[in-house]
């Protein structure tokens, strides 16, 4: 989070306006997307703090300056405040999570898993709005993946078409199969090697990228078209729109 914080910080520093609309996110401009990633370290810092709950813990945030360098130091004290809540809890303290009876535990470890990601898209928005994206690390955007399918997507939401299998490979070296049907989705990454996919049904679909490109897909960053693809691709829209 602090790497991803100070990437942040140089991509809206080097921008000529805070006004600039970030392609990625049209409806907001650059200092929407601040002020969306601020409001959610306080969000989320009250709730860490705040331990098991069943409803979310009330926040505030400080009012947002209107000079750049303090608008700025205003971003970074806000990620501080989620590091410091985060570290203070320790990875297997209970809170409350909006993904409720899913893979994912309900504890800030999960949450600070989620909200690197948040932060970590959101910082390559940062970075297309002034003409300087730049891909997530290996080790964050192979993580995402696992914590997309395992957060994001497996969990008891309505499924109102028919049971899907949908298989994702990261060049890296890691793949994943994502089995979905009303209210029982579930994910699991599969093994590698000869023969490994043998014993496996064959999946309705499945797509091929680095992993960085899958995370852009799943958060709707890149479409569809520029990865490899087999199978039905109206599966991959019902599953990303």
């Amino acid at each position: 989070m602090d790497e991803r914080s100070t990437a942040f910080q140089a991509a809206v520093a080097a921008a000529p306006s805070l006004d600039m609309q970030v392609p990625t996110c049209p409806e907001w401009t650059l200092l929407d997307l601040v002020q969306h990633l601020v409001e959610g370290r306080y969000k989320w810092a009250a709730i860490v703090a705040a331990g098991p709950a069943d409803d979310p813990a009330t926040f505030s945030v400080p009012a947002a300056p209107q000079e750049r360098e303090a608008l700025l130091a205003w971003f970074a004290a806000s990620v501080q405040e989620l590091l410091d809540a985060l570290r203070e809890a320790g990875p297997d303290r209970g809170c409350w999570t909006w993904w409720g009876d899913s893979q994912s535990p309900q504890t800030s470890g999960a949450v600070a898993r989620d909200q690197l990601q948040q932060l970590a898209v959101h910082t390559y928005d940062a970075q297309v709005t002034v003409g300087a994206p730049q891909p997530l690390s290996s080790q964050v955007a192979l993580d995402g993946v696992d914590e997309f399918l395992t957060t994001r997507c497996a969990g008891t939401e309505p499924w109102p078409h028919k049971p899907v299998v949908v298989d994702y490979h990261a060049t890296e070296g890691r793949s994943w199969r994502l089995w979905v049907s009303d209210g029982h989705t579930r994910t699991a990454e599969l093994p590698h090697g000869p023969g490994a996919d043998e014993a496996l049904e064959p999946a309705d679909a499945a797509v091929w990228g680095t992993a960085n490109e899958l995370v852009m897909f799943f958060y709707g960053r890149i479409p569809v078209e520029s990865l490899r693809t087999e199978g039905d691709q109206g599966v991959l829209v019902q599953l990303h729109v």
